[in-house]
């Protein structure tokens, strides 16, 4: 029986990005009606990561809004990494929080951080139509600083933003030369205070996505289905997995709700899934 692996997300400092990511809520220029604030308490990041580990991930993702680590941000994530590892056993800690040079993720690893997320999002042909304020360059710069400092690395990229076939597959095998550890395949979201107004992806894409995603990155990695499932999926999960996906977000995204995570583990169950128990794959 195959294993599925569960993540769940953290949003620790919220809604305060300064970058113009037109994909993102959390950006201030858009004015999207989501919870915004400061830095969550550490102590209300270590309860919540219980609560996610009792309902089965063993990924825990610790995010913070904006463009990349700074000296404030760096020492809050590895406190609260730290106090996350002494209370809580059996998880894959991953940090998400924009950019960074090897020495602020040096510092991450050594508090207790084993992964780093850091997605491409798309092509890097396309980039420049979903944002501006920063280079897709440097998003890769910063999955190679990943690697090169024994970080796992997690990778993956946003489909359905009005991107080619060709920005799609151009996309994918960027990733791939990067030997991720994890790939999240989110699909687009829309939100009517967003730039990006529809999405141009159906199931049927979304299903060859997986498909390729699977034959680029081999079978031993994990290759989740992350923001947009509900929407593309919902009642059709077995198809995702088929496809050859092996893991997936369970509980709320950054600032969009998802579906409880009880339902997920009985649609799982339904299907005849197991939910993973180690974090051995990575």
């Amino acid at each position: 029986m195959q294993a599925i692996f569960l993540c769940a997300i953290n949003n620790i400092l919220s809604g305060t990005c300064q970058e113009d990511c037109k994909f993102c809520t959390q950006s201030v220029r858009y004015h999207a009606d989501i919870e915004r604030y400061n830095y969550k308490d550490i102590s209300q990041i270590v309860e919540e990561a219980k609560a996610a580990r009792a309902n089965g991930a063993l990924g825990y993702c610790l995010v913070t809004a904006g463009k990349g680590l700074d000296d404030k941000k760096v020492d809050f994530v590895a406190r609260a990494a730290k106090a996350v590892k002494a209370e809580v056993e059996g998880l894959n800690l991953i940090a998400c929080n924009g950019t960074a040079t090897k020495e602020q993720l040096t510092y991450l690893k050594e508090h207790g951080i084993d992964s780093y997320n850091h997605n491409l999002e798309t092509s890097e042909r396309y980039y420049a139509e979903i944002c501006q304020t920063h280079a897709w360059s440097e998003r890769y710069k910063t999955c190679e600083n990943v690697r090169s400092v024994g970080l796992a690395l997690c990778s993956g990229g946003i489909f359905g933003m009005g991107e080619t076939e060709e920005d799609r597959d151009e996309l994918l095998k960027a990733i791939a030369s990067l030997s991720p550890e994890s790939t999240p395949l989110n699909f687009y979201h829309p939100n009517p205070a967003l730039p990006i107004k529809t999405r141009n992806i159906e199931r049927e894409e979304a299903i060859e996505i997986i498909q390729k995603a699977r034959a680029l990155l081999g079978e031993e990695r994990l290759l989740m289905v992350a923001g947009g499932r509900e929407l593309l999926f919902n009642g059709h999960e077995d198809e995702m997995f088929k496809a050859g996906a092996n893991s997936m977000v369970i509980g709320n995204y950054l600032t969009t709700e998802g579906l409880a995570p009880s339902k997920d583990k009985q649609m799982l169950e339904s299907l005849g899934y197991e939910v993973a128990t180690s974090c051995d794959t990575l």
